[in-house]
């Protein structure tokens, strides 16, 4: 179905409904997740410059109460995605940023702002290398489901264990590990772009909320891939 083809289509109250091309909906999508990046770079940035950040991590416990309110902001997210209205996914994509902005403000006290800025700039090549690459390949991306959530849970399981143990010496395979679990994830959650485009093509709505959360996604794929090549290349002060 092309795009005039495609306007045939009608709503359920007999209105002209268009429907969006595959490439404009993945650049839509894009759009959410960089604005996403912006909100949260700029709240870190902005937290420590003023020199708010020490005030908020001066509370204790602060980090557990980020945690905490990042957990269930994604989690409402993506339990109630079918029933929210697009405003409220919308405003939970950047409450998510926002929180996550204030988080990353303490990364500005733990390294060298070069080497913030350097590890930033590989995150967006490899980020758009592997994005690029679940775009354009016709391999089934969705057979890695499995082992990417497994890897997932491994990677969970073995920071908390850092919890209670000294796992320092074994950090650095950890990142590195990590750092492939991403790209990889990278590549399929670009790919499962298409699969929500093809699924919501004739229900607008819920095509636009599908495109916040494949945002949302993406944007968990290029902080944690930030995250781990800056515990592997950064430079801390």
């Amino acid at each position: 179905m092309d795009y005039q083809d495609a306007k045939q289509y009608y709503g359920a109250y007999g209105t002209e409904q268009a429907y969006e091309p595959l490439d404009r909906y993945t650049a839509k999508t894009f759009g959410w997740m960089f604005a996403g990046l912006l909100l949260t770079f700029a709240i870190a940035l902005t937290g420590y410059v003023t020199g708010l950040v020490w005030y908020v991590f001066a509370i204790p416990q602060m980090i557990w109460i980020l945690g905490i309110a990042e957990l269930v902001v994604v989690l409402y997210l993506s339990t109630q995605i079918n029933k929210v209205s697009v405003g409220v996914a919308r405003g939970l994509f950047f409450t998510y940023a926002l929180l996550n902005g204030v988080v990353f403000s303490a990364y500005f006290l733990l390294y060298a702002l070069p080497s913030l800025v350097f590890v930033f700039g590989a995150t967006a090549v490899f980020f758009g290398i592997m994005a690029a690459v679940g775009y354009v390949t016709r391999a089934d991306l969705s057979k890695l489901r499995n082992f990417l959530v497994g890897s997932l849970i491994f990677l969970l399981l073995f920071w908390v264990a850092g919890i209670f143990f000294n796992l320092e010496r074994f950090e650095i395979a950890i990142c590195t590990v990590g750092i492939f679990i991403f790209l990889l994830f990278t590549a399929y959650d670009t790919q499962k772009i298409k699969s929500y485009h093809q699924a919501y093509c004739q229900d607008p709505v819920m095509a636009k909320k599908a495109s916040i959360f494949a945002a949302l996604q993406l944007y968990l794929d290029f902080i944690n891939l930030f995250i781990y090549l800056l515990r592997v290349l950064g430079r801390r002060k």
